[in-house]
């Protein structure tokens, strides 16, 4: 116990103690507005962060360590190389796979990743849309609802306010 404090947890909360580091990661897939303040407040919250951009110029998902303590969050689903990053995203052996996406509009990456030969029970891995429902517009509110979904899903809650 921590002097002052009923508990481990109240201590925690109140700051006076660190988390102990669990490996927990987040690689953002593009680069992108939402990526920029995904990465910086998955930072915040302790994750290690990469950034994989599949252009040449920039690191892909090759160049990045994807282990079962990391979530991939693929934040464009516009991108040509969306398929490709998805299947690769599925063949690693990350935790959580998800990609960005309005539920009101078609899912194009399902079709990215049949065209790939990607099977259906990989496919429905991936989650759509990502992030709790918080009526997210910008890219800060996509990323916040982003990680409150990662935390909410590794915490094994359901996220909202039912406790």
């Amino acid at each position: 116990m921590v002097a002052g404090f009923d508990s481990q947890a109240c201590a925690l909360a109140h700051g006076a103690i660190e988390p102990a580091p669990d490996g927990r990661a987040v690689v953002a897939v593009f680069d992108s507005p939402v990526a920029t303040h995904l990465l910086h407040l998955a930072a915040t919250l302790g994750y290690r962060v990469a950034l994989a951009e599949p252009r040449r110029e920039r690191a892909g998902l090759a160049d990045v360590t994807i282990d079962a303590n990391t979530d991939v969050v693929v934040t464009d689903h516009d991108r040509p190389e969306l398929g490709t990053a998805l299947r690769d995203a599925l063949a690693s052996p990350a935790r959580w796979v998800g990609v960005m996406g309005s539920p009101r509009h078609p899912a194009p990456h399902v079709e990215a990743l049949r065209a790939l030969g990607v099977t259906e029970e990989d496919i429905a891995r991936v989650h759509r849309p990502i992030g709790l429902n918080i009526g997210s517009r910008t890219p800060a509110e996509i990323a916040l609802a982003t990680l409150a979904g990662l935390v909410a899903d590794r915490n094994a809650r359901p996220g909202g306010f039912a406790f």
